[in-house]
């Protein structure tokens, strides 16, 4: 009995490994592939746009108006920075609104006496349904007269985005972060691609790091990367999200997710497919497929991009705690978009997104953690049972983090040749070094925070968590 056991460990074991071997090769071909693809992308978006004169779109009746909105719950710290910010965009004409989402601490109440605003008797209409709107502000003084300050009662950061949608004017939408702070030209950038093509209905503009960078009146003045590990990591995950994912994905026309924290819309087709979906913690992600489905399945010619040169600085969580809850939230939005749209997997009909897209986020994304997880258990439980290598398994770590490293650093490498953000040549030398030690231990404490969105998920979690923040520095 002892032996038959011993066999079949044995077997499910190698079963295992051959399966994760398998796995491994298949996922970094993929990687690669897409920071070609990525790489390419990035070229000759800079060769197109390197003799490109802004002011004409600046100057231009053709652009399109804009309609920023700015979703705010307990957003004190960092909402009048933002808020600056979003005046001081150098863009034709664009609105600003403010949306207080039942805010706890005195984030309305900063607002209010900073750009000295008045409660109106303008009527709210909710053309998407919403919870009540308590009252709509504006300000006194002409210098705040593109802003629009919504309260209303408490009902999530997707019901805030309607009441935004609702209450806006223009043809586009730019959903923000209100913890965010857009560079004076982003808005024209992401913009652009709507001017090229008719067929455009959503671009994402990249986000980076604010943390430890140098804030004066709404704009960063100084790029610096934090003194702290936990948001400096950070920047290299979006480093490899942005740049050697999205791009590629966008180019591709396959891209599922566009950043909460900095996106531009086509607000008819956003009214059409009926807004944010309040119900889910990925707000973001759901509506960005949803517009994908409702185009593809009534075959609407269409395009959803990603610029890479547009910057949004937002602020990162920088403990453990607090990112451990933002992971945890993110995977469980993408957990329930792909069960909400199951449908697509492999599915012909969906073309690039049923194919390619949907497949990746379901088997690399979301189940990725799990098979990395289960690895790690079965590796240990070899090797307590002598039936693993240790030669064999250290070489098979040595290759993984070296392709691991490999990304990274190429990621880094990209950034620097592309746009250059960190001038302070130590900035550069520290996120290269990080690329090499987040792998041991940081990598695995994030697996470990999505393996635990399942368990959350299946319980019915649907709170955001306590998102701490400190404020910009200045």
């Amino acid at each position: 009995m002892m032996e038959f056991m011993t066999g079949f460990s044995d077997s499910i074991l190698s079963t295992y490994a051959v399966f994760i071997i398998g796995f491994f090769i298949f996922v970094n071909v993929f990687y690669f592939s897409m920071y070609t693809i990525s790489f390419g992308a990035i070229l000759t978006y800079l060769r197109r746009h390197m003799f490109c004169d802004y002011r004409v779109i600046v100057q231009s009746e053709l652009t399109p108006a804009v309609s920023i909105l700015a979703p705010a719950y307990n957003e004190s710290a960092t909402c009048i920075e933002s808020v600056n910010s979003l005046l001081k965009l150098n863009y034709p004409t664009a609105e600003v609104v403010f949306i207080n989402d039942g805010s706890k601490d005195d984030t309305l109440d900063v607002v209010i006496r900073e750009f000295d605003l008045v409660r109106t008797e303008r009527v709210y209409v909710p053309v998407i349904a919403t919870k009540p709107v308590r009252g709509i502000y504006v300000s006194r003084k002409p210098e705040y007269r593109k802003l629009i300050v919504v309260d209303k009662q408490n009902g999530g950061k997707a019901d805030a985005l309607n009441v935004g949608i609702n209450v806006s004017r223009y043809e586009l939408i730019c959903a923000i972060d209100a913890d965010s702070i857009l560079e004076d030209d982003a808005l024209i950038k992401v913009a652009k691609p709507f001017l090229d093509d008719d067929r455009v209905v959503a671009v994402g503009g990249i986000v980076r790091i604010a943390n430890g960078c140098k804030i004066e009146r709404g704009r960063v003045s100084e790029v610096r990367l934090s003194n702290k590990l936990v948001p400096s990591f950070q920047v290299i995950e979006y480093y490899r999200a942005y740049l050697s994912g999205r791009m590629g994905w966008g180019a591709i026309n396959g891209l599922l997710i566009i950043s909460g924290a900095f996106g531009l819309f086509k607000r008819d087709l956003v009214l059409q497919v009926g807004g944010y979906k309040h119900d889910t913690v990925g707000e973001d992600m759901e509506l960005v497929v949803r517009m994908h489905r409702h185009c593809l399945e009534n075959n609407i010619p269409y395009r959803v991009e990603f610029v890479p040169d547009p910057v949004c600085w937002t602020e990162a969580p920088e403990t453990l705690k607090v990112l451990g809850r933002q992971r945890n939230r993110w995977h469980r939005g993408l957990l329930d978009t792909l069960l909400i749209h199951r449908k697509m997997l492999f599915n012909k009909r969906y073309k690039v997104l049923g194919l390619v897209s949907v497949p990746y986020f379901v088997f690399i994304e979301l189940l990725g953690p799990v098979i990395e997880a289960m690895g790690y258990l079965a590796v240990g439980f070899g090797y307590y049972l002598g039936m693993v290598n240790l030669e064999i398994f250290l070489l098979f770590f040595i290759v993984s983090v070296i392709y691991g490293v490999m990304f990274s650093v190429s990621s880094v490498i990209l950034e620097e040749i592309s746009f250059h953000r960190y001038p302070r040549t130590r900035d550069l030398v520290k996120l290269l070094v990080l690329a090499v030690v987040e792998n041991f231990g940081y990598r695995q404490i994030t697996v470990w925070w999505r393996m635990k969105a399942f368990w959350d998920y299946a319980r019915g979690v649907q709170s955001w968590g306590v998102m701490t923040r400190v404020g910009f520095k200045k």
